[in-house]
């Protein structure tokens, strides 16, 4: 039998033992929140009893010939990030979930991934960290890689148990945490939407982008369109505060999208590619707007259609900061995990999704943005430059500030680009200091938030093509390829068919 482990993904001091392969397949939705499919899921394990610590999910790349590279980065990703949390793991626990292919049974798709599997514990071995275990997850069934023990990991694979009977569903229920359903189904409510619905939407961010771009490009009408947009995006939150909740995903997002019509939803989506207007809406955190600022920015994702998919890049990681800023970290992956599908060169969200693979606390970016907003309130970066402090104070503290990604620099870490590491239910001392931090920065977070409900407000209230917030008039900015700077005022073009649209890279 395998080396079996105790795996630790529950709050307070629940644990469970699991022991034995079918205990690990069935824990594996419990240990990340959500079904994972498609997908090469690695879990360092510590210590004698193999502790769960940092877990990593990527994608499963579809060419098989660019295996070798990605299994090697995922093993180094891993392992470094975890000894950036102080301490190398012992061991990898190893999970690749895919359905079979049209025409492919279960036990064909595990022998068509059984190459991947033992490249990735060949990356693993490489760096001395061994894989204990490996199991392939398809068709309702699971396969061992590396157990030869016929009688619990038999050729045909086993049955997976039915929801909610194995040992860590029962925990989870007792403890209160719930499977979010799969990856896919979360995905699918940032996915833009199709249909007749998806036409007139496109046309209307013509329209807007016919009438807004000159204006944003315009540094004399840039304040104007700026001003404009922060006004709907403050009415549009009220709107969808005063909606009644609706407790089904699906019924719910049906009903946002029906409280936004298509020439709103194209005026705030041009409006939020420059970088200001996206950075004043993004210090908008404070926990009463919380839950409706999340649902506009997957509204207005939903909204960017057909050639206008790029411009999704802004709502898709103002929803990811709004998320983490919250406290639902699995749903702040996804967003920003889609951003950076949509738009890989994205600065925001490449930083975002940096510091929350580093276990920089929220309120630390929080407090970083409020110093900006009050000591650079005029850089068009402000947010970017927020965040990139955030991570390198959090990695200077602990000894791996080399490892941090310039400001600017063209090309995203194989980290942030492509898996999420961290802590899974363990008392990780990196999380334990950022609380500590944390709570030492509450009394400046509580005069900040009431001078950002202060300015939300106005901006509310203020009508079209009035002044900026505090009266302050600034030209939008943007980064040029390769990291260079291009003058304030002067958004780079993006150069699409029909020439639509302008996008910040940032």
């Amino acid at each position: 039998m395998t080396r079996h482990n105790e795996a630790a993904g529950l709050p307070g001091e629940e644990q469970v033992t699991l022991r034995s392969p079918a205990e690990l397949a069935d824990a594996l939705p419990y240990v990340l929140g959500f079904q994972p499919d498609d997908s090469i899921v690695m879990v360092a394990l510590h210590g004698a009893r193999g502790r769960f610590g940092g877990r990593l999910r990527l994608g499963i790349p579809r060419v098989p010939e660019e295996w070798p590279e990605v299994c090697d980065q995922l093993a180094e990703c891993l392992i470094s990030g975890s000894e950036r949390r102080g301490v190398r793991p012992d061991g990898v626990v190893l999970f690749l979930c895919q359905e079979p292919a049209e025409g492919e049974s279960a036990q064909e798709a595990m022998e068509r991934l059984r190459p991947l599997a033992q490249r990735l514990r060949i990356a693993c071995g490489g760096l001395e960290v061994p894989v204990f275990e490996a199991l392939c997850i398809s068709g309702g069934r699971f396969w061992s890689y590396v157990c030869p023990d016929r009688r619990c990991c038999p050729p045909e694979g086993v049955p997976l148990a039915l929801p909610g009977t194995s040992v860590m569903a029962a925990a989870a229920t007792f403890a209160g945490v719930q499977v979010r359903g799969s990856l896919r189904e979360m995905e699918a409510r940032l996915a833009p939407l199709g249909g007749p619905r998806a036409d007139g939407q496109e046309r209307a961010l013509d329209a807007a982008g016919a009438e807004l771009v000159p204006r944003i490009l315009d540094g004399s009408g840039s304040a104007a369109v700026r001003a404009q947009t922060l006004g709907l995006v403050g009415r549009m939150l009220d709107t969808f505060q005063a909606a009644p909740p609706v407790a089904d995903a699906c019924a719910a997002d049906l009903r946002d999208d029906g409280l936004l019509d298509d020439q709103e939803a194209a005026a705030m989506i041009i409006g939020l590619q420059d970088r200001r207007t996206r950075d004043r809406v993004a210090g908008w955190m404070e926990e009463a707007d919380a839950d409706a600022a999340l649902r506009l920015w997957r509204a207005l994702a939903r909204r960017c259609v057909g050639s206008y998919g790029e411009h999704a890049a802004a709502p898709l990681t103002l929803a990811g900061w709004v998320a983490w800023s919250a406290g639902d970290e699995l749903m702040a992956r996804v967003a920003l995990g889609r951003a950076l599908r949509v738009d890989p060169d994205y600065l925001f969200a490449r930083l975002l999704h940096q510091a929350c693979n580093e276990g920089v606390h929220p309120k630390l970016l929080r407090q970083c943005l409020r110093r900006e907003d009050s000591e650079r309130s005029d850089r068009a970066d402000r947010a970017d430059r927020a965040v990139h402090a955030a991570v390198h104070a959090e990695l200077e503290r602990l000894g791996g500030l080399a490892a941090a990604e310039p400001l600017g620099a063209a090309g995203a870490p194989a980290e942030t680009a492509m898996a999420t590491a961290g802590p899974v239910g363990t008392a990780d001392p990196t999380e334990s200091a950022a609380r500590a931090e944390a709570a030492e920065l509450e009394e400046a977070e509580e005069s900040g938030e009431a001078e950002g409900r202060r300015e939300r407000q106005s901006a509310r209230e203020r009508p079209s093509g009035a002044s900026g917030p505090g009266g302050r008039s600034a030209s939008a900015g943007a980064s040029a390829p390769g990291g260079r700077r291009r003058p304030e005022g002067r958004p780079r073009t993006r150069r699409r068919t029909g020439g639509r649209g302008t996008r910040s890279r940032r």
